[in-house]
This record gives C-alpha cells, structure tokens and sequence, in this order.
C-alpha cells in the first residue's frame, strides 16, 4: 500500500510509519513538527519507500502519485500541548481532519481516524464499550481535545455516509512507551523521567483514579488489524487492564529504585475517575488483543528515557 500518514513524526505516527515500512508499505510522512520530532523520524532518512512533507493539514495539500490509504495522526495529544495550544488542536481535530479527509476523497483511498478515549469524557459506564456517548464538559478546560476529537469522529463519519469514502475510525486508550517526550504531561512520562531525576513522583487527587495503559507495539498492531479489515469502527484499541495511579507511581519507584517518595496535588477539572476499555469488539472482528504487560513495557519505557536524559 501507498499511505500516508498525518502526524507521522509524532510518538504514535512514528512508530506507525515504522510498522508500515516494514510490511512493505510506501509511506508519505506528513507534520509540520509542532509537537512532533525530527529526532522521531531520523531514523527513516534515506528510506526508499518514505518521504517527508512538512506541512500543517490545516491546509489543503496535495500528494503526488497513488495514495491507497489515509491515517490521521495529527494532533497535540498530550495535556501540556492542548492545553497549551487549544486553537489549534480545535483547528486540526476540524480544518485538519476535513482536509485530509478530501485528501482521501481525492485518491478513492481508505481514512483512518486516531481517535481517543477522552470522548467518553469522564465516564459513568465502566469500562467504556464503543456505544457509549460518553460524558464530556464542552466548554471545561481540555474540552478543546475531547471536543476535537469527537468533531473529528461526526465529520469523518458524515464523509463516509455522504461521499462514501472508506473510513475506519479507532479509540486509543493511554498508549506508552519509547519516543514519548520527557516533558509531555502524561502520566507514564512524568512518573518516569521524575523517578530518573532522583524527584518525588507527583500524584494529582488522591490517587485512587484508574487508566488502562497499552505499550505502543501492541497500539500500532490494532491500527494495522483495523486499517486491514473491512470494520468502520469506531473500535476501541487498548489494554484493559487497570491500574490506580498510586499503583504505577508504586511500579515505577520499584522499578528506578527511585527513593524520594510521592507528592500529593490538587487533582485537575474534568480529570476523569476511571478509565478502562471493553475490547470484545477488537478481539472478536479483529482477532486482536494486548500482548505486552505493564512491567515489561514499563522496562522498555525507562531505559528509552534513561538514555534520553542522558543525551
């Protein structure tokens, strides 16, 4: 297949284009490197079957040749970005998703839509299965994101039903692991790079919330599942798995033999209490499931950011 792939220099879009490559995939790598990486992507340099755009898709664009597939990747997905950028998150998850959308019209070619777990806001149904409307705040302090991302979902599905173009649309559920940025605001991250640093390990709340996280191979392998199957979606892709956030601050201390103790504070609006996916879907019409358990993708995750601090 000839992708192209929106966000491509981005944590998950990194990892995505690597996965396509070395299926056999040509792929168009597309960011403007507002939140992703060159260092992402370096790797891929020189790569026959890879190119780099740089471009922002909330402008129209035009790619060359045949385009068979579509993947929308681009977004600040991170707190510490939207949060930071909220017009343009609210201007990708819109403009964006609309111009890469007539990017797939134009090429008769599949769309994908990296959708989130933040629909379901902070959820009163546990764990979250895909029929669930969710319970957002539109108008709190990370609607720009959860707002985006549910715009994104109605425009990509009102594309599918009015032009017919071939949509497949995921929920992604807390993915971690190598290529995150130290500094994002995730949970996974901050835990870690504060553990390395010798820092108290910050907990907002009390602890007791809950989220489900999914190790970055096993994400990307329920993208492939998804892009390769005849399933509209939306599907949720994640680990069900649970875990309060007292437990990972407690594996992660074990594990960097960090010994400066946790802090306490306030916990942030619209911070949701628990999340966890129902992937009877993903497995039943995918055939797909988490492989990689907290632990192992935990080592993988410390040793990336150890070297990264070094450096």
């Amino acid at each position: 297949m000839h992708v192209a792939v929106a966000g491509g220099a981005g944590f998950l879009g990194s990892h995505l284009c690597d996965a396509l490559l070395a299926r056999g995939d040509s792929v168009v790598c597309i960011d403007n490197f507002v939140t992703g990486s060159a260092d992402n992507i370096e790797h891929l340099e020189g790569h026959d079957r890879f190119e780099l755009m740089k471009h922002d898709v909330t402008e129209p664009m035009v790619v060359d040749g045949v385009v068979d597939a579509v993947m929308n990747l681009a977004s600040p997905a991170s707190p510490k970005d939207y949060y930071e950028l909220p017009i343009e998150t609210l201007d990708v998850g819109s403009i964006g998703t609309r111009n890469l959308l007539e990017l797939a019209r134009h090429h008769d070619a599949r769309f994908f839509m990296a959708s989130t777990s933040e629909v379901y806001g902070d959820p009163s149904v546990h764990p979250q299965t895909e029929d669930y409307w969710g319970n957002v705040n539109p108008i709190g302090q990370r609607s720009m994101y959860d707002e985006a991302k549910r715009f994104s979902e109605a425009l990509t599905f009102a594309y599918h039903r009015a032009h017919g173009v071939p949509i497949r649309v995921v929920r992604i559920f807390n993915t971690y692991g190598p290529r995150m940025q130290p500094d994002d605001g995730r949970v996974v991250s901050n835990f870690v790079t504060q553990a390395l640093r010798g820092e108290p390990l910050t907990i907002y709340g009390d602890g007791t919330q809950t989220r489900s996280f999914c190790y970055v191979d096993d994400e990307i392998r329920g993208f492939l599942a998804l892009l390769d199957s005849d399933e509209t979606g939306p599907i949720n892709i994640g680990n069900p798995g649970e875990f309060t956030m007292l437990e990972l601050a407690e594996l992660v201390t074990e594990m960097t033999a960090n010994e400066a103790g946790i802090v306490f504070e306030p916990l942030p609006s619209d911070d949701p209490k628990q999340r966890k996916p129902d992937i009877t879907i993903a497995r039943d019409r995918l055939g797909w499931e988490p492989t990689v358990d907290l632990r192992t993708g935990l080592g993988h995750t410390i040793e990336f950011f150890r070297s990264a601090l070094a450096g």
